[in-house]
């Protein structure tokens, strides 16, 4: 069983359909003690930063994310829900994250139209489990306004242009992110969910 975490931000109902298209249990919960006993855990997210991260603490699900990374469960944090990964943000108002790799959320920049919404090509920096069977430039799509500025460079896998090299896919041990949505992004999203519900 996959749980989807619910924290009242995020398209919950699209993601579920993705892993129930690929044969995957999936759980929409807020309940630690079955996010706790999951074999796979997403966190999803479209919205602000700092509300998120409310959200997330009203329902102590900071400590039930930290304590299943911990317990070595396989984590995927997309979009939004990736960026919380990260220490902090800057999103309204400087705001702590999740803190599980170290860097910043900022608002993006250059002559760009911002939020960037739409199919962009990926840059494979370093292979991890969610890239088999991925190919070099393949388009994926992402709706976003910031960016994570990682100081581990370690934890970077993937990149995409636009205006700026966009950390697109991070991953360190049992924890990932994809800056981009995988159940928007066609046959390579539905892979990518395919290569994490293999992980669990």
């Amino acid at each position: 069983m996959i749980s989807i975490i619910d924290y009242g931000m995020g398209n919950l109902r699209s993601v579920q359909k993705a892993l129930e298209y690929i044969g995957e249990k999936a759980l929409v919960t807020s309940n630690t003690e079955e996010i706790l006993n999951s074999n796979g855990i997403i966190l999803p997210g479209v919205g602000a930063f700092p509300d998120a991260m409310e959200n997330l603490k009203k329902k102590s699900l900071d400590k039930a994310l930290k304590e299943a990374v911990d317990k070595g469960i396989p984590t995927l944090g997309i979009c939004l829900g990736m960026q919380l990964l990260f220490s902090k943000g800057e999103e309204v108002r400087e705001c702590d994250g999740l803190g599980f790799f170290k860097g910043t959320i900022k608002k993006m920049y250059g002559n760009i139209k911002i939020p960037h919404m739409g199919w962009n090509s990926l840059k494979i920096e370093k292979t991890c489990e969610l890239l088999r069977g991925i190919d070099e430039e393949c388009y994926v799509y992402f709706v976003h306004s910031f960016y994570a500025e990682i100081e581990n460079k370690d934890v970077l896998n993937v990149t995409s242009k636009y205006g700026i090299d966009v950390p697109a896919v991070v991953s360190q041990g049992n924890l990932f992110g994809t800056q981009f949505h995988p159940e928007k992004s066609g046959d390579v999203g539905i892979k990518i969910l395919k290569n994490f519900a293999s992980l669990t």
